[in-house]
């Protein structure tokens, strides 16, 4: 098999498996150096016993290498393809194959790690129908946001990657900061323009209950505003700690989102397990849609659907109020109730 396509399918089952992110890249960077080489060059070195002589290339790098270029599947590659077999959440198969898309993503434009074509080629290969390329907003510079002409760019590259009209639909969009005074954190005219807007808080998460209700409640309200993302912005587990929940008056966010056509992400990171049970059930009690969405980072984290479909089946979440399950016909005609 192609040596590239080996190294690049590793680094998508080990980001899937959440494996520390030193190894990912170890296989993303292999992946980089193999492919500046020629066809006639890779067979030389390899020949020569110096592959790893290649900056960014190891030993376990050369072996995939090595064995793909043999017309075989590298062992380690199989490995980790069987045990891809395994569901990563232990419940929510129903909803999980009613899923057709996802409306958080990052490419490496902000602070996502891989290319946009490569989310593009991991969603298609998950069966996705559509999915939102949401990269962040220019005040969240630790994340590298787009700036309105960085974003134009970006819907340029978008427009590429649609004409190809292969039956999936890479979706404009943003993931744009709620701002403190609850103005969102983008021109109007650039939103006029994109597809899907996902209104997330980053920034003073530990600002009182009332702050914090009137600067979410201002995003909410705003007609460009399709989805309202990890709302609480707290952090159960991983790299970065934990961090409790924002305190807000739920009851009121979710009665505005449910006037305003908002819908409530469930946002699938395992970190984030955000809203808690105990908001999804708030929020449904209210008449909310719903958004299940990876918000991932990187190709393999795409799958992390499975986390918030097994959460939203548990809590009895119906299919049809969670617009990730919509045919893209269907999902259009809601996003354009906002234009």
């Amino acid at each position: 098999m192609d040596p590239v396509e080996a190294l690049d399918e590793i680094s998508f089952w080990l980001e899937r498996s959440q494996a520390p992110t030193f190894k990912v890249q170890a296989f993303r960077k292999a992946a980089d150096a193999v492919r500046q080489l020629s066809p006639e060059e890779l067979p030389k070195l390899i020949r020569a016993g110096r592959l790893t002589s290649i900056k960014g290339v190891g030993n376990r790098s050369a072996e995939v290498v090595t064995q793909a270029l043999e017309e075989k599947v590298p062992d380690y590659l199989a490995d980790l393809r069987e045990r891809g077999t395994e569901s990563l959440a232990s419940g929510g198969d129903t909803l999980r194959a009613a899923l057709r898309g996802d409306l958080h993503s990052h490419s490496n434009w902000s602070d996502g790690g891989s290319p946009i074509e490569s989310m593009v080629a991991a969603a298609r290969t998950l069966g996705r129908e559509y999915l939102a390329l949401t990269d962040h907003s220019p005040n969240l510079t630790i994340a590298n946001g787009l700036s309105v002409e960085r974003l134009e760019k970006q819907l340029d590259v978008v427009d590429g990657i649609n004409a190809a009209r292969d039956g999936f639909r890479l979706l404009k969009g943003i993931e744009v900061d709620i701002l403190e005074d609850g103005t969102l954190d983008q021109t109007p005219t650039m939103l006029d323009r994109l597809d899907v807007v996902v209104a997330s808080v980053h920034s003073k998460l530990r600002s009182d209950a009332k702050t914090m209700t009137k600067r979410m409640l201002g995003g909410i309200s705003d007609p460009h505003t399709n989805v309202l993302g990890h709302c609480t912005g707290r952090l159960v587990q991983g790299s970065r700690g934990t961090r409790p929940e924002s305190e807000f008056d739920a009851a009121r966010v979710f009665k505005e989102c449910a006037e305003w056509g908002v819908a409530v992400e469930i946002n699938s990171r395992p970190e984030r397990q955000d809203p808690p049970d105990n908001l999804i059930t708030l929020a449904l009690d209210a008449g909310c849609l719903f958004s299940i969405d990876s918000d991932a980072h990187a190709p393999g984290q795409l799958d992390f659907l499975q986390y918030g479909a097994e959460r939203a089946e548990a809590l009895g979440v119906p299919k049809e109020r969670i617009v990730t399950t919509w045919p893209l016909e269907q999902l259009q005609e809601w996003l354009s109730l906002k234009k």
